[in-house]
């Protein structure tokens, strides 16, 4: 019976973990080359009043280079250990573990409300899956760039091809009444 029961309460905590500890990534990672990560934070206009969220930040790249080039502060959310694991050494190597911060967290879970940039290199169905946050959650004035895939009906304000490779942008507009 105690045996019984202490399998009951291990499974009972094992399913109380948060959803990220077990959560597998719903992309696999390819990394942005430095090119793209560099035209992205240009088309997003990135300045020192900026606060970045890389969205699925795979080994941190976006995060590092807008918080060496511009000095702000930037956070990258993934749900993978390994990946979180290589960005916080990316940011180390780079000098700027002091002013990004990388969290294992579900990107459809995680607070990022404070965002002045966001960055995305999902796929087209997790875009979507997305944008309803992004509106409701950011500030009007927002900056959204992804890399390679769109936002469904969401026409981008601009749309760059570099190498093969496709940039969009979008601006979280006015609410509505406001």
């Amino acid at each position: 019976m105690r045996l019984l029961l202490a399998f009951a309460l291990l499974f009972a905590s094992a399913s109380a973990l948060p959803q990220a500890a077990t959560q597998a990534p719903d992309v696999i990672f390819v990394p942005t080359p430095q090119e793209v990560v560099d035209k992205m934070l240009e088309l997003a206009k990135v300045g020192k009043a900026d606060v970045l969220y890389d969205l699925g930040s795979g080994d941190g790249r976006i995060a590092v280079t807008a918080a060496k080039r511009f000095g702000i502060r930037a956070y990258g959310i993934d749900i993978d250990p390994q990946r979180i694991a290589e960005a916080n050494d990316n940011a180390r190597r780079n000098g700027v573990s002091h002013l990004v911060q990388f969290r294992r967290e579900d990107l459809f879970k995680a607070n990022f409300r404070e965002a002045t940039v966001v960055t995305l290199y999902l796929l087209p169905d997790l875009n979507v899956k997305l944008r309803p946050r992004l509106l409701a959650e950011l500030a009007p004035g927002t900056r959204i760039v992804s890399h390679q895939f769109d936002m469904g009906s969401w026409q981008p304000e601009r749309k760059l091809e570099l190498n093969g490779r496709t940039i969009y942008l979008w601006t979280v507009p006015p609410r509505k009444g406001s």
